[in-house]
Parts: structure tokens; sequence; C-alpha cells
């Protein structure tokens, strides 16, 4: 394990829950998504996930409103302590006021930004 001396060091410090629980989800996902619930099921365990109410980059230049969320999904992810983990994800809807147009972020951009896995990204991209 190392150094004990850092390790007691570590009881002083606040404990960050997100970096904590970034460990355990794809790489990048809590950039995008916040945790708004969760479940010990006993054998498994249920994570709560809704994309983040922040307008996507590439359409910064658009006056877009939140509107809502598509369907939710809900995937496999990697067990953690002999559990399977679900992840119930809500992607979020965007419009354009001026002419009703909806929009979502573009996944296969994130994913070549290295937020995220090429995977999870086109996992997301193909739910449309």
């Amino acid at each position: 394990m190392g150094d004990k001396s850092y390790l007691c060091q570590m009881k002083h410090k606040a404990i960050d829950y997100k970096s904590v629980l970034s460990l355990f989800l794809p790489k990048g996902i809590l950039d995008y998504f916040d945790i708004v619930d969760y479940s010990d099921m006993g054998s498994y365990y249920i994570i709560c996930l809704e994309e983040s109410k922040s307008v996507p980059s590439e359409y910064s230049h658009l006056p877009l409103v939140s509107k809502g969320f598509y369907p939710e999904i809900t995937i496999t992810d990697f067990p953690a302590r002999d559990r399977t983990v679900y992840l119930r994800i809500k992607r979020r809807r965007w419009e354009d006021p001026r002419d009703g147009k909806t929009y979502s972020r573009n996944w296969q951009l994130v994913a070549e930004g290295t937020h995220i896995t090429k995977e999870f990204g086109a996992f997301l991209k193909e739910l449309r």
C-alpha cells in the first residue's frame, strides 16, 4: 500500500465524494451527469444519473432552454464488490424557442475530447 504517513495525512482531508464515485463510473461521466439517486438492491446497485443543465458547448451560440429529458435508459456497467451495477441515465433535450427545433449533446464530440470512452459515447449517441 505504500507510505503509512501519507495514509494518516488523508484522515484530515475533506472527502471529495464526486472523485471517489468517479472511480466506479465510466471515465468522465460526472463531467456531464449528476447522480440524483442510488439504490442498494442487495444483489445489485442502481445509480440514477441525469445530464447536467449546462448547454452543450457546440450549441452555446443558440438561445437554448432545457425541455426535459429523453426517455430514461438503463445500462449494465462493470460490477462493484461482486454486484452488478445498473446505470439509469436520463439525457437532456434542449429547444431553441425561436423555431422549436430540439438539440442534444453530440456524444461523438465528447468522446473525441476524451472525457468519456468512445464506446460509451457511441452507445449514448445510438439512443436517439
